[in-house]
């Protein structure tokens, strides 16, 4: 199922940015710090009193837009009002009302989604009289806040969290495997879809953003049910405006929360992109299993076996977080490799859902600490032990020690490679829990 999408919408300079970054502050989003994740964040995932939700920075919406795609800021607005859960207007509460939230307002009032406004930099009691005046745009009660000190936020997220829709349970054959198939325009999504189907179900045009929202086909492949989610492709900068360009991605996101594996798609003539590390990034936070379909392998000059050893290392030095993922050469035009995509799907969640026997895993530990034991540090020693499977999809490990403190990254890297060559677990993530012997879970 996917999570609520919150977009914060409003004109340059009233803090948006600011107040994206101040909730990462209060950790209350999923941080990476592996190797290729792209640190120019444009969504968060959060959590706020049991509520899940994505929320996006959009932007800021101008009136003079000279781009002949994007065009106004009502475009940009309506879009936001198209493709998110519940709106967040921000405000500047120095300024006062102007004439780009005069408009902004008229465009949320006919919006039939939630619409919740707040007015930013109020810093003291003195301006918090400043408020009322932003009654006047006809949102509703206007909440104060001040993002850069993180005032008043708490009030705000339970404002937005009570307009989230209801939800609903996605009913879903639990013997279907769901795909995401997503990239940037043109890559060849669509052509991708009709080739695994056998038939024209989705328009193929070379205009970026046909397909206009996600589309769910169902089909059987040698004995196994599959469900193709064929997403809006994320657009370039400069090709069109950035503040539309995150609402594209927001379609992009919702996909990959309901599908258990994403089909990465890289154009072969263009290579990897800062949009390909961002969506990409975003699937392996997730936990989603990842398989990395290199497109328009037909084309691409002097192919042989070397060009492609050197195409999989420039994948797996910019897209370093999907060490995990395997990398096929295909050509959605031609056909070439397409009856690959499927059983290497299978194959995938097949490893998703591996479970490992404690004593097996211990044994792994043992012989890994006998191999290289952990580093000392400030005079101490980590000592693991014993680690245990909790979960799958992604599959989850808890790692009891001494002292997590004396946990280094690069040690449970050490760790995870062991437990990758030992037992495989391709193309999906691995989470890994490190707690003190005496810590129970949840705690």
């Amino acid at each position: 199922m996917s999570k609520p999408i919150v977009a914060i919408v409003g004109r340059p300079n009233v803090g948006k940015s600011t107040l994206f970054n101040q909730i990462g502050k209060k950790r209350l989003s999923i941080v990476d710090d592996m190797p290729g994740v792209t640190r120019d964040r444009i969504y968060m995932d959060a959590v706020w009193l049991d509520h899940e939700f994505t929320m996006i920075d959009t932007g800021g919406i101008e009136f003079k837009g000279t781009d002949k795609i994007a065009g106004s800021m009502r475009q940009q607005a309506r879009l936001a009002m198209e493709e998110a859960d519940v709106i967040l207007f921000l405000t500047d509460g120095r300024a006062g009302i102007t004439a780009a939230d005069e408009e902004v307002g008229r465009l949320l009032r006919s919006a039939k989604k939630p619409v919740i406004m707040a007015v930013n930099k109020v810093d003291s009691p003195k301006q918090e009289m400043d408020v009322y005046e932003f009654y006047n745009l006809g949102l509703g009660e206007p909440i104060g806040i001040s993002a850069a000190n993180a005032l008043n936020l708490g009030d705000l997220l339970d404002a937005v969290v009570a307009a989230f829709p209801a939800t609903e349970a996605e009913e879903k054959d639990e013997d279907e495997i769901s795909i995401a198939v997503i990239g940037r325009p043109n890559v060849g999504k669509s052509s991708l879809v009709n080739a695994l189907l056998g038939e024209e179900r989705v328009i193929v045009s070379d205009v970026p953003g046909t397909t206009r929202d996600a589309i769910d086909t169902h089909f059987i492949d040698e004995g196994t049910k599959f469900r193709l989610i064929d997403t809006a492709g994320m657009r370039r900068r400069g090709k069109i405006a950035e503040a539309v360009e995150r609402y594209s991605v927001m379609r992009s996101l919702r996909a990959i929360d309901r599908a258990d594996v994403v089909l990465m798609l890289i154009d072969a003539s263009e290579g990897i992109t800062e949009q390909d590390k961002k969506i990409a990034g975003y699937a392996h936070e997730s936990g989603k299993g990842s398989v990395i379909v290199v497109n328009k392998w037909d084309i691409y000059p002097d192919k042989h076996d070397k060009s492609t050893n050197r195409f999989t290392d420039e994948l797996r030095e910019e897209l370093g977080f999907l060490q995990y993922a395997p990398v096929l050469y295909a050509s959605a035009l031609t056909g070439q490799r397409v009856n690959r995509v499927t059983p290497l799907v299978k194959f995938v969640t097949e490893q998703q859902s591996m479970r490992i026997q404690t004593s097996v895993l211990n044994e792994l530990i043992r012989d890994a600490v006998s191999v290289n034991p952990p580093p000392m540090h400030r005079g101490k020693q980590l000592k693991i032990l014993f680690m245990t499977q909790t979960g799958i999809c992604p599959p989850k490990f808890i790692i009891f020690v001494n002292d997590a403190n004396l946990m280094h990254f690069s040690y449970l890297r050490f760790i995870e490679n062991r437990l990758r060559e030992s037992y495989g677990f391709e193309g999906t993530p691995l989470e890994f829990v490190v707690r003190n012997r005496d810590e129970k879970e949840g705690e």
